[in-house]
């Protein structure tokens, strides 16, 4: 029906891939705070915006991931 969205099966990990998956989660989180911060501090125009768009990608990394998991 129009309007609903396809449902696709959580594929089947492993405890260490599912592991590997938290991990790299918490990496993509912890970096993209990292570069959030350093985005706010800075007094560069230029790094701020590199800092951003950096932060932008991890975060973007992140919701990957977990959707991949949803």
């Amino acid at each position: 029906a129009p309007g609903l969205k396809e449902v696709t099966a959580m594929p089947n990990l492993t405890t260490k891939e599912l592991a590997g998956l938290s991990d790299q989660l918490e990496f993509e989180r912890v970096v993209c705070c990292k570069y959030q911060a350093a985005a706010q501090e800075s007094t560069d125009a230029e790094l701020k915006t590199c800092f951003q768009q950096c932060a932008d990608q991890h975060k973007q990394n992140y919701t990957c991931l977990l959707n991949y998991l949803k």
